[in-house]
């Protein structure tokens, strides 16, 4: 290795969702420093939510990503409903478990087949890619077809749906209207099972994260739109206990905040929810996951897209469950009278744990906002994950080891933003 400052830089990567940079400083030969650096300006979403009625949370919170609407959307409803003293009726409840069923697969297949996929078989993207596996590639955007077509009929809408609202939803379907929609996730949980065999085959190297897990569980189901907050290290605690152990702050290289669970770095998403919550599962679910030799956790960030895949069947298994169990609600919403007081809700995002906080005044109106996605709390994580990989290969030339910390990002699928390009690399060797 020279002893000259060095520089590595991929401007436009165009497999993660966002804009960033990744600065690696080596000194006499050693690994000094690691910073994931966001440098998009805030978008001041708690901010512009003050002042706002209850009701617009749900819709406005939506537009914070395009992938990912309906997490922002039933966080943000169940924050509301729980300021408000409201319960929603078992029959919305499951309606909104459908809708958000199809949010998983859309948003998992879309990263398992379109962005992740190309690293394990040696592509630049998913268009090289196609070139030579069309039918693989097909048969992803089918089954992602087959999560969009769920949640733009029970949501109006695959992007920003518009049919959920506080309370319920604005309508709702027969059961003899989801007759079409089962039929085609029928055919779905074929693709989403030769998808399961078809990334367990994939190479993984060696990588065994050590950070606690955080995610929600629920008795009774692989929990999706509520639960309880479970952990790998000591015991649960209710969803409005969460700002007492996640707390945020700012670092000097990165525009978005960073969050700790009780000081220490955590991970959510699926190897959390995953490991937290295996014997959940449903049995084909189950099955598939044993099959591509997933034992009850999973701490290898490289085989996420494996449980990833999984979840993809658990989704439209239990997306065909609350079909076939539907009771059409007696009424589509119910009202949600604004009252005085602090709401917290909670949900499991395809990425991972999403928390929103609303103060409510007497008037009906938002006092203040907290927001605590995904990405800010596995920012730690993520840094950490690359400290590791890059002492482990610091005889890799700069290209391949560019190219390596790249894949460690794209394991957790961080939505920096809604757009799609990612990682400027400042590698400093001296």
């Amino acid at each position: 290795m020279t002893s000259a400052d060095r520089t590595l830089r991929v401007g436009t990567l165009t497999r993660v969702e966002g804009e960033g940079a990744l600065n690696v400083t080596l000194k006499d030969g050693a690994l000094e420093s690691v910073e994931l650096n966001i440098y998009e300006p805030p978008r001041f979403f708690e901010a512009f939510l003050r002042g706002r009625a209850h009701t617009e949370p749900p819709d406005l919170t939506a537009r914070i990503c395009g992938i990912c609407p309906v997490a922002y959307q039933l966080s943000a409803c169940n924050a509301i409903e729980d300021a408000c003293g409201v319960q929603i009726d078992d029959e919305i409840v499951a309606l909104r478990r459908l809708l958000y069923c199809g949010e998983w697969i859309h948003s998992h297949v879309l990263h398992i087949y379109l962005l992740h996929a190309p690293d394990f078989l040696g592509y630049p993207d998913i268009v090289s890619m196609a070139r030579e596996h069309r039918a693989v590639v097909e048969r992803g955007l089918e089954l992602k077809k087959a999560g969009n077509r769920l949640m733009e009929f029970v949501g109006g809408r695959a992007i920003h749906p518009i049919n959920l609202r506080l309370g319920g939803f604005y309508s709702v379907p027969t059961r003899f209207e989801l007759e079409p929609i089962a039929e085609e996730l029928r055919r779905a949980l074929d693709h989403a099972l030769a998808t399961v065999e078809w990334v367990s085959g994939f190479e993984f190297p060696d990588l065994e994260l050590d950070h606690e897990l955080l995610a929600l569980s629920a008795s009774d189901q692989y929990a999706i739109e509520n639960g309880t907050i479970a952990r790998s290290s000591g015991p649960p605690f209710p969803v409005a206990d969460f700002m007492q152990h996640v707390v945020e702050s700012q670092v000097p290289h990165s525009t978005a905040l960073h969050a700790t669970l009780d000081g220490g770095r955590h991970l959510t998403g699926p190897l959390a929810r995953y490991s937290l919550n295996s014997s959940s599962l449903s049995p084909v679910a189950a099955q598939a996951a044993r099959r591509a030799g997933l034992s009850a956790q999973c701490r290898n960030p490289f085989r996420s897209i494996i449980v990833r895949a999984v979840e993809v069947v658990y989704a439209i298994e239990e997306a065909l469950r609350l079909i076939d169990e539907y009771q059409r609600p007696s009424r589509p919403f119910i009202d949600v009278p604004a009252r005085a007081g602090v709401g917290h809700g909670v949900s499991e995002a395809p990425r991972g744990l999403l928390y929103h906080r609303y103060h409510i005044g007497a008037e009906g109106q938002v006092t203040a906002a907290t927001i605590i996605p995904p990405t800010s709390q596995n920012q730690a994580a993520i840094e950490a994950d690359l400290h590791k990989v890059i002492s482990d290969h610091l005889n890799l030339e700069d290209a391949a080891l560019t190219a390596l910390c790249e894949r460690v990002i794209r394991n957790y699928d961080p939505c920096i933003s809604c757009s799609t390009h990612f990682l400027t690399v400042t590698v400093r060797r001296t």
